[in-house]
Order: C-alpha cells, then sequence, then structure tokens
C-alpha cells in the first residue's frame, strides 16, 4: 500500500459561527464533553509542543487534569525535558485530536506552575503506584535499563510506604490561552477553522481558511 493513497473524506459535522459559543472555554466545554459521552478513546489527551533555548521544537502527549476561566491545568515531572524547556520559554501550545469526531482543539499561550497546594490536592488523589513512580522516574535522564525504575520503585514504596509525599520536582501547569483554533473536518477538505484571539480583554472571533 502506498500511503500517500491513503485518505479520508470528512463528513460528519460542520463548525458555523451561529452555532459556536461566543466564548472560547464554553466551546471547548461542548466539545469536550460531546468527545467523552461519545467514548472516543482518551478523550483527555492532549499534545503539549514547547520550544527549547536552540529553538527546536518537542512535543509529548499528557493528559488534561481540569480546566476554567484560569486556563488549562496538567501535572509532570519539572525536571522533564517539558519542565526545562519551560522554565526557559513559558509559551507553549496544546492540541486535541478527537479522530472519531474529525475534529481539534488547539490552545496557545503561556504556562504557569500552579500552586503547591493544588499540586498537593492532586497528587494525594493519585493511586499509590503513581505516587510512588513520581518519585522513581528521573524522567527524561538517561538511564542503563529498567531495572533503574524498578529499584527506584522498590526504594521508595519501602521509604514512604502507604503515604509518599509529593515530589518537590514534580507538580502543575496551567496555560493561560491567549488563542484558541476550532478545527470540525468537512468534505472536499474545505475544513471549518474558526480562531478566537484575546485582544484587549474580549476574544475576537474570526473564520480562517483550513
Amino acid at each position: 500500500m502506498n500511503i500517500a493513497d491513503l485518505r479520508k473524506s470528512y463528513e460528519k459535522a460542520e463548525l458555523s459561527e451561529d452555532a459556536c459559543a461566543s466564548d472560547p472555554l464554553k466551546q471547548f466545554e461542548r466539545w469536550l464533553n460531546e468527545a467523552i459521552h461519545s467514548e472516543v478513546p482518551e478523550p483527555n489527551a492532549m499534545t503539549v509542543a514547547t520550544v527549547a533555548s536552540n529553538m527546536r521544537p518537542s512535543t509529548r502527549v499528557v493528559l488534561i487534569k481540569g480546566y476554567d476561566e484560569r486556563g488549562i491545568v496538567w501535572y509532570t515531572n519539572y525536571d522533564s525535558r517539558k519542565g526545562q524547556e519551560l522554565a526557559g520559554n513559558p509559551f507553549a501550545a496544546l492540541q486535541f485530536h478527537w479522530v472519531e469526531l474529525e475534529r481539534v482543539v488547539r490552545i496557545e499561550g503561556r504556562m504557569e506552575k500552579i500552586s503547591d497546594a493544588e499540586s498537593d490536592a492532586y497528587f494525594h488523589s493519585r493511586p499509590l503506584d503513581s505516587r510512588i513512580g513520581a518519585w522513581a522516574s528521573p524522567q527524561s535522564q538517561v538511564i542503563d535499563g529498567r531495572t533503574v525504575l524498578i529499584t527506584n520503585a522498590a526504594k521508595y514504596a519501602a521509604q514512604f510506604m502507604l503515604n509518599p509525599p509529593r515530589p518537590p520536582h514534580w507538580g502543575g501547569y496551567r496555560l493561560i490561552p491567549d488563542e484558541w483554533q476550532f478545527w470540525q473536518g468537512r468534505k472536499s477538505r474545505l475544513h471549518d477553522r474558526l480562531r478566537y484571539r484575546f485582544n484587549e480583554g474580549d476574544w475576537i472571533r474570526e473564520r480562517l481558511a483550513p
């Protein structure tokens, strides 16, 4: 099979200005709920794009853990590659791709660390093995083999028992959006693409060519 011959006709839905919320957060919530109720695989999964000091971009998939008028929240190891890149350049982008619904949401803005209290509350809600894993994995560092992770997990499980504290290098980020894009696949590649950009306290909605 020639990969160039793989094609799909997008015909499930449309995205009109009349049917779209004036507030991008409300539109996002509507689409996220539809993705959840449609039982698409991992509707909470999103790609996070960051840029290093040498201008090389990198991406990875993480899980959204909260959202409100302040922004989009997710958690990670602050010493990881993404954490180091955000420390040098706090601007980032998120993308949700709900394949079954033929929809994409893109969000751009500035990242900030959330409060210790918020990070503590979420950390202690996680399963025990996930809390131990936050200690056991020196994320993004080169290791000799999987044995390193298993050994570290056993060590910290013995040390902390049932109550591991949140590691100082682990916590949450919040992306504060200044631009959203909503993409709905349409027939003949004439897709619907609406952008919201924040300007002087208001969201300006615009249609972009696909």
